[in-house]
Protein backbone atom coordinates (compact mmCIF):
# COMPACT_ATOMS: atom_id res chain seq x y z
CA UNK A 1 0.00 0.00 0.00
CA UNK A 2 1.22 3.50 -0.84
CA UNK A 3 2.21 5.88 1.92
CA UNK A 4 1.72 9.64 2.39
CA UNK A 5 4.02 11.76 4.54
CA UNK A 6 2.54 14.47 6.76
CA UNK A 7 4.84 16.87 8.59
CA UNK A 8 3.61 18.04 11.97
CA UNK A 9 4.51 19.78 15.19
CA UNK A 10 3.85 18.45 18.67
CA UNK A 11 1.18 20.34 20.59
CA UNK A 12 2.18 21.79 23.91
CA UNK A 13 -1.41 22.58 24.88
CA UNK A 14 -4.56 20.65 23.99
CA UNK A 15 -7.11 23.00 25.52
CA UNK A 16 -10.02 24.58 23.63
CA UNK A 17 -8.34 27.97 23.39
CA UNK A 18 -5.14 26.53 21.90
CA UNK A 19 -7.14 24.33 19.53
CA UNK A 20 -9.16 27.28 18.26
CA UNK A 21 -5.97 29.27 17.68
CA UNK A 22 -4.54 26.41 15.63
CA UNK A 23 -7.61 26.22 13.41
CA UNK A 24 -7.61 29.97 12.89
CA UNK A 25 -4.02 29.64 11.67
CA UNK A 26 -4.98 26.98 9.09
CA UNK A 27 -3.68 24.09 11.19
CA UNK A 28 -5.47 20.86 12.12
CA UNK A 29 -5.18 19.36 15.61
CA UNK A 30 -4.44 15.63 15.46
CA UNK A 31 -3.87 12.68 17.78
CA UNK A 32 -2.08 9.37 17.21
CA UNK A 33 -3.37 6.46 19.29
CA UNK A 34 -2.14 2.88 19.53
CA UNK A 35 1.33 3.48 20.93
CA UNK A 36 2.56 3.69 24.52
CA UNK A 37 0.86 7.09 24.90
CA UNK A 38 -1.24 9.34 22.64
CA UNK A 39 0.76 11.76 20.50
CA UNK A 40 -0.83 15.19 20.09
CA UNK A 41 0.34 17.23 17.11
CA UNK A 42 -0.86 19.68 14.50
CA UNK A 43 -0.35 19.86 10.75
CA UNK A 44 -1.29 22.25 7.96
CA UNK A 45 -4.78 21.62 6.57
CA UNK A 46 -3.38 21.44 3.03
CA UNK A 47 -1.22 18.47 4.08
CA UNK A 48 -4.35 16.28 4.20
CA UNK A 49 -5.43 16.98 0.61
CA UNK A 50 -4.07 13.73 -0.86
CA UNK A 51 -5.19 11.66 2.11
CA UNK A 52 -8.79 12.79 2.59
CA UNK A 53 -10.07 14.00 -0.77
CA UNK A 54 -9.38 10.80 -2.71
CA UNK A 55 -11.09 7.42 -3.15
CA UNK A 56 -7.74 5.71 -2.58
CA UNK A 57 -6.39 4.60 0.80
CA UNK A 58 -2.89 5.07 2.15
CA UNK A 59 -0.79 4.49 5.20
CA UNK A 60 0.56 7.70 6.73
CA UNK A 61 4.04 8.56 7.94
CA UNK A 62 3.89 11.35 10.50
CA UNK A 63 7.18 13.27 10.64
CA UNK A 64 7.50 15.52 13.68
CA UNK A 65 9.85 18.46 14.15
CA UNK A 66 11.95 16.61 16.73
CA UNK A 67 12.82 13.95 14.11
CA UNK A 68 10.36 11.34 15.34
CA UNK A 69 8.52 9.29 12.70
CA UNK A 70 5.29 7.42 13.36
CA UNK A 71 3.60 5.13 10.84
CA UNK A 72 -0.19 5.24 11.07
CA UNK A 73 -3.50 4.76 9.36
CA UNK A 74 -6.37 7.24 9.33
CA UNK A 75 -8.90 6.29 11.99
CA UNK A 76 -11.38 9.15 12.18
CA UNK A 77 -11.84 12.66 10.80
CA UNK A 78 -14.20 15.45 11.81
CA UNK A 79 -15.45 18.14 9.42
CA UNK A 80 -17.11 21.46 10.11
CA UNK A 81 -20.87 20.98 9.46
CA UNK A 82 -21.11 24.15 7.36
CA UNK A 83 -17.73 24.92 5.81
CA UNK A 84 -16.53 21.28 5.51
CA UNK A 85 -13.12 22.33 6.82
CA UNK A 86 -11.18 19.63 8.67
CA UNK A 87 -11.58 20.11 12.42
CA UNK A 88 -9.74 17.14 13.88
CA UNK A 89 -8.00 13.95 12.75
CA UNK A 90 -7.36 10.73 14.69
CA UNK A 91 -4.66 8.31 13.58
CA UNK A 92 -3.83 4.80 14.76
CA UNK A 93 -0.19 3.76 15.00
CA UNK A 94 0.73 0.55 13.17
CA UNK A 95 3.59 -1.89 13.64
CA UNK A 96 5.13 -4.29 11.10
CA UNK A 97 4.39 -7.39 13.18
CA UNK A 98 0.83 -6.53 14.26
CA UNK A 99 -2.24 -7.01 12.04
CA UNK A 100 -4.34 -3.93 11.44
CA UNK A 101 -7.95 -3.45 10.31
CA UNK A 102 -8.74 -1.05 7.49
CA UNK A 103 -11.46 -0.32 4.94
CA UNK A 104 -10.20 -1.02 1.40
CA UNK A 105 -11.98 0.22 -1.75
CA UNK A 106 -13.46 -2.30 -4.19
CA UNK A 107 -12.40 -1.97 -7.84
CA UNK A 108 -14.85 -3.49 -10.35
CA UNK A 109 -13.19 -5.04 -13.42
CA UNK A 110 -14.47 -6.92 -16.47
CA UNK A 111 -17.49 -6.57 -18.75
CA UNK A 112 -20.40 -8.54 -17.32
CA UNK A 113 -22.42 -10.57 -19.84
CA UNK A 114 -25.49 -9.75 -17.79
CA UNK A 115 -24.88 -6.02 -18.27
CA UNK A 116 -24.25 -6.58 -21.98
CA UNK A 117 -27.68 -8.19 -22.15
CA UNK A 118 -29.35 -5.16 -20.61
CA UNK A 119 -28.96 -5.86 -16.92
CA UNK A 120 -27.96 -3.19 -14.41
CA UNK A 121 -24.91 -3.51 -12.19
CA UNK A 122 -25.57 -2.51 -8.57
CA UNK A 123 -22.58 -2.11 -6.28
CA UNK A 124 -23.59 -2.95 -2.72
CA UNK A 125 -20.25 -2.54 -0.93
CA UNK A 126 -17.78 -0.03 -2.34
CA UNK A 127 -15.37 -0.69 0.52
CA UNK A 128 -14.58 -3.83 2.49
CA UNK A 129 -13.05 -4.01 5.93
CA UNK A 130 -9.98 -6.23 5.98
CA UNK A 131 -7.39 -7.40 8.48
CA UNK A 132 -3.75 -7.87 7.54
CA UNK A 133 -0.18 -7.03 8.42
CA UNK A 134 0.64 -3.48 7.25
CA UNK A 135 2.88 -4.78 4.46
CA UNK A 136 0.04 -6.97 3.13
CA UNK A 137 -2.69 -4.31 3.01
CA UNK A 138 -3.87 -4.06 -0.63
CA UNK A 139 -4.39 -0.74 -2.43
CA UNK A 140 -7.76 -2.07 -3.58
CA UNK A 141 -9.78 -5.28 -3.81
CA UNK A 142 -10.45 -6.42 -7.36
CA UNK A 143 -13.89 -7.82 -8.17
CA UNK A 144 -14.08 -9.36 -11.67
CA UNK A 145 -17.68 -9.35 -12.90
CA UNK A 146 -17.00 -10.81 -16.37
CA UNK A 147 -18.97 -14.04 -15.81
CA UNK A 148 -21.90 -12.53 -13.92
CA UNK A 149 -25.32 -13.08 -15.47
CA UNK A 150 -28.59 -11.26 -14.82
CA UNK A 151 -29.83 -12.09 -11.33
CA UNK A 152 -26.45 -13.17 -10.02
CA UNK A 153 -24.70 -11.75 -6.95
CA UNK A 154 -21.02 -11.67 -6.08
CA UNK A 155 -20.24 -12.54 -2.46
CA UNK A 156 -17.09 -11.78 -0.47
CA UNK A 157 -16.21 -15.47 -0.71
CA UNK A 158 -15.42 -14.90 -4.41
CA UNK A 159 -12.40 -12.77 -3.47
CA UNK A 160 -9.04 -14.56 -2.98
CA UNK A 161 -7.82 -13.88 0.55
CA UNK A 162 -4.25 -15.14 0.68
CA UNK A 163 -2.59 -12.25 2.52
CA UNK A 164 -5.57 -10.60 4.15
CA UNK A 165 -8.89 -11.53 5.73
CA UNK A 166 -12.18 -9.85 4.81
CA UNK A 167 -14.07 -9.05 8.00
CA UNK A 168 -17.57 -9.54 6.60
CA UNK A 169 -19.90 -12.51 6.77
CA UNK A 170 -19.73 -14.99 3.89
CA UNK A 171 -23.15 -13.90 2.62
CA UNK A 172 -22.14 -10.23 2.36
CA UNK A 173 -22.77 -9.06 -1.22
CA UNK A 174 -20.22 -7.00 -3.14
CA UNK A 175 -22.35 -6.40 -6.22
CA UNK A 176 -25.20 -7.86 -8.26
CA UNK A 177 -26.58 -7.68 -11.80
CA UNK A 178 -30.25 -6.80 -11.68
CA UNK A 179 -32.77 -7.15 -14.46
CA UNK A 180 -34.29 -4.19 -16.26
CA UNK A 181 -37.00 -3.49 -18.85
CA UNK A 182 -34.48 -3.74 -21.68
CA UNK A 183 -32.86 -6.95 -20.40
CA UNK A 184 -32.84 -10.10 -22.52
CA UNK A 185 -32.25 -13.68 -21.42
CA UNK A 186 -28.61 -14.46 -20.69
CA UNK A 187 -28.81 -17.65 -22.75
CA UNK A 188 -29.21 -15.55 -25.91
CA UNK A 189 -25.45 -15.38 -26.25
CA UNK A 190 -25.20 -19.16 -26.04
CA UNK A 191 -27.98 -19.61 -28.59
CA UNK A 192 -26.42 -17.14 -31.01
CA UNK A 193 -23.07 -18.85 -30.70
CA UNK A 194 -24.69 -22.23 -31.33
CA UNK A 195 -26.60 -20.93 -34.36
CA UNK A 196 -23.42 -19.36 -35.70
CA UNK A 197 -21.49 -22.61 -35.36
CA UNK A 198 -24.32 -24.56 -37.07
CA UNK A 199 -24.44 -22.06 -39.94
CA UNK A 200 -20.67 -22.32 -40.39
CA UNK A 201 -20.90 -26.12 -40.44
CA UNK A 202 -23.68 -26.04 -43.08
CA UNK A 203 -21.71 -23.64 -45.24
CA UNK A 204 -18.65 -25.86 -45.03
CA UNK A 205 -20.65 -28.98 -45.97
CA UNK A 206 -22.24 -27.14 -48.91
CA UNK A 207 -18.89 -26.01 -50.23
CA UNK A 208 -17.52 -29.53 -49.96
CA UNK A 209 -20.51 -30.99 -51.85
CA UNK A 210 -20.12 -28.43 -54.63
CA UNK A 211 -16.52 -29.49 -55.17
Amino acid sequence: MKSITIKGSKRESVGKKATKALRNAGMVPCVVYGGEAPIHFSAAELAFKNLVYTPNVHTVMIELEDGAKVECILQDIQFHPVSDRILHVDFYQIFDDKPVMMEIPVQITGNSRGVRNGGVLRIVNRKLRVKALPADLPDFIEADITEMKIGQKMYVTSIPQEKFTILHSDNAVICQVRTSRTAVADDVDDEEEGEGEAADAEATEGAAAAE
